[in-house]
């Protein structure tokens, strides 16, 4: 017994590894050098490795009961154990293909639009049932769809009664598998007054340590069916956006004159653009076929004072240089002229980020009158 114990594991194990080594590996070369995306594609992915798993499960499970002296009980349970795994290989194999099949179509043009992604994985999910269902078969030694109808009746009782821990279970799956929420990540959820690090995922919930220090818990599957944001993208970059406005007194923008010019060109920043503003603007006046007023280019202050924020910000410290810097002016509205501010910092750290923050607007609120511009603001009954 111990003989053609030993003489059928060593058959499968050559099996294998002729399968795996020889064969596979052969397969994969050739496929490698074929110039079709669907043949580099294959070989990539594990489908025939997954494939060559079923050969020393049939091994054993053909040739274990030509072992003598093996009783009928442990020659079942081996066949069962081999049968199982080819069955558990063949799903696997068709997760594979589908792998091969979404990698494939995501190089189309239509991919970003219309993504299959999610009905990969549903199919995967019955695959998976099937299997499942098949391997319970074979212990059991019932016909599958005697355990599918009584799997049916189960599974209706099971729902009434678990229905939340089912919703639960089933959003910490897709919470996993899409890789929504980590611990120790920055999410912030208002519908649940959520705005914090998890601190602790379980089954049911997911605990949330606000910045005043209070814990909010939140239902694990609200975070599948509600809309929460999670700032880990911030700290993967290294990065944070400034976003931020001046409201300008619209009654202070206008021209400047020479004076106005002649005193902005101490400023260091402002030299270089002034000189070349003041080329660009007395060519093309000269290019004008009417001399009248209305007609010349001027520089306006806010013009100016929109440039000079441009290049304090490119050579301000703190300021992530590689990223997007811009100053835009926005919409009027009726409490003056928003001058907004569009950078990054690079830190995420929230005290430094504020401090760089703070820094960039003391000095541009303090400098605006050098520009003869004026913050807005209300006024107030005396």
């Amino acid at each position: 017994m111990l003989l053609g114990m030993s003489a059928l594991f060593l058959a499968a194990y050559i099996a294998n590894f002729i399968a795996k080594k020889v064969v596979v590996q052969g397969i994969q070369k050739i496929l490698m050098r074929l110039p079709s995306a669907r043949n580099s594609a294959l070989a990539h992915h594990n489908v025939i490795r997954r494939l060559a798993n079923i050969v020393p499960a049939l091994i054993i499970m053909n040739g274990i009961d030509s072992v003598p002296h093996l009783s009928e009980k442990i020659i079942h349970l081996f066949q069962m154990i081999a049968q199982t795994s080819i069955f558990l290989s063949i799903a696997l194999t068709f997760s594979e293909v589908l792998n091969v099949f979404n990698t494939m179509y995501q190089k189309s043009p239509n991919a970003k639009n219309k993504p299959i992604k999610g009905y990969l994985q549903l199919v995967k999910l019955m695959i998976f049932v099937v299997c499942a269902l098949m391997i319970l078969g074979t212990f059991l030694k019932k016909d599958v769809f005697n355990l599918l109808a009584g799997f049916g009746a189960m599974a209706t009782i099971l729902m009434l009664v678990f229905q939340n821990t089912i919703l639960s279970l089933v959003a910490s799956v897709q919470i996993a598998s899409y890789d929504m929420i980590r611990i120790g990540d920055w999410i912030e959820m208002p519908s649940l007054n959520a705005d914090g690090d998890v601190i602790d995922m379980s089954l049911h919930t997911v605990t949330v340590q606000n910045f005043d220090k209070t814990i909010t818990t939140i239902p694990t599957n609200k975070l599948v069916t509600d809309t929460f944001r999670n700032w880990r993208g911030v700290a993967s970059a290294g990065v944070r956006r400034i976003k931020r406005s001046i409201y300008i007194d619209q009654n202070s923008i206008g021209f400047m004159s020479d004076d106005e010019l002649n005193k902005l060109k101490d400023f260091l920043l402002l030299n270089n653009y002034l000189n070349k503003k003041e080329t660009e603007i007395t060519e093309f006046n000269h290019t004008l076929m009417s001399q009248a007023k209305y007609n010349q280019r001027r520089l306006t202050n806010l013009g100016t004072f929109r440039a000079y924020v441009d290049f304090y910000l490119k050579q301000k410290d703190g300021i992530a240089k590689e990223e997007l810097i811009l100053v835009r002016q926005m919409q009027p509205t009726s409490v003056g002229l928003p001058l907004e501010i569009y950078a990054f910092t690079n830190t995420t750290i929230w005290v430094e980020y504020e401090a760089i923050q703070s820094d960039i607007f003391d000095h541009l609120i303090s400098i605006l009158p050098e520009f003869n511009l004026k913050i807005y603001q209300a006024p107030t009954a005396l």
